[in-house]
């Protein structure tokens, strides 16, 4: 595996690269501010190829809240919920700044598990969709809630097979759940959005029943964190944090959630050894 830090990520599509020369033009057809400090380099060197785009990237401008949603949970919990919307690189990023939020996984669904790693899967011919597993209470938090995230800010839903620049079925945007009512949930969103027409073209997400979810690899949790001045990270994926901010202030987590695997959260709570001479 090449050095995420350093090297531009390969997606299906000949040619089209993480961090090629598209970097301008998705900055200004995505309308969007990056964070403070992170700006773009001036004189910055690019690719000299420059893809054309079936799709111009855009960001949704209207957040409106869906009509019907699941109440509030009477006591503290743990819940659980797919999400595939794109890079997950981008999508871990942003629900580990929701407060109410416990972990978010990175990781492979739609697949096997013996075809479930970053070298296979970006390839395209795996069935799998890079996805984020959203640990939640949902006494914080609705699964409404968490939509109206998922649809207006880490990821633009009438996308099909695709999100920007990275193209293929790995990047589809779907729901995997078998929850009935969180299904009822999510289509009336989507007819609500769709009917109102607050997006620029129809919805393309999918509802698919919940395949296991397989985790990605180390190198690939905590992306954004550890590799915040990236080109593809600058451009794709800090303009969809500062977003989260500014449209939803009260649910903003200032201190991002660090994913961390369960076998290490275990190991910290067994008591020390006992050392013998």
């Amino acid at each position: 595996m090449k050095n995420e830090g350093l090297a531009s990520r390969t997606v299906a599509r000949p040619g089209l690269r993480r961090g090629a020369s598209l970097w301008l033009l998705l900055a200004t057809a995505m309308q969007v501010t990056a964070l403070p400090g992170l700006a773009l380099a001036a004189g910055a060197s690019v690719k000299a190829e420059a893809p054309q785009l079936a799709v111009t990237p855009s960001a949704p401008v209207t957040s409106v809240p869906p009509e019907y949603d699941l109440p509030l949970a009477e006591k503290s919990g743990k819940a659980t919920l797919i999400l595939a919307g794109g890079c997950y690189w981008g999508m871990q990023a942003v629900f580990q700044h929701v407060k109410g939020v416990s972990n978010v996984t990175a990781g492979y669904a739609g697949g096997l598990k013996s075809t479930a790693n970053y070298a296979n899967v970006i390839g395209g011919g795996t069935g799998h969709a890079e996805s984020v597993l959203i640990e939640y209470d949902p006494a914080q938090l609705t699964i409404g809630t968490l939509l109206q995230i998922y649809f207006f800010v880490a990821h633009d839903p009438t996308q099909l097979n695709r999100q920007g620049p990275d193209v293929g079925t790995q990047y589809r945007s779907t729901i995997f759940t078998d929850n009935v009512d969180e299904k009822r949930v999510a289509v009336a969103y989507m007819n609500q959005i769709d009917a109102l027409k607050l997006l620029p073209h129809p919805i393309a997400t999918k509802m698919r029943p919940l395949f296991p979810f397989h985790r990605a690899e180390g190198s690939q949790q905590n992306f954004v964190q550890n590799h915040p001045k990236q080109r593809y990270v600058l451009v794709n994926d800090l303009p969809k944090v500062a977003r989260l901010k500014e449209a939803f202030p009260k649910l903003w987590r200032e201190q991002p959630l660090r994913y961390e695997p369960e076998e290490n959260k275990r190991s910290k709570l067994l008591p020390p050894p006992t050392l013998t001479q």
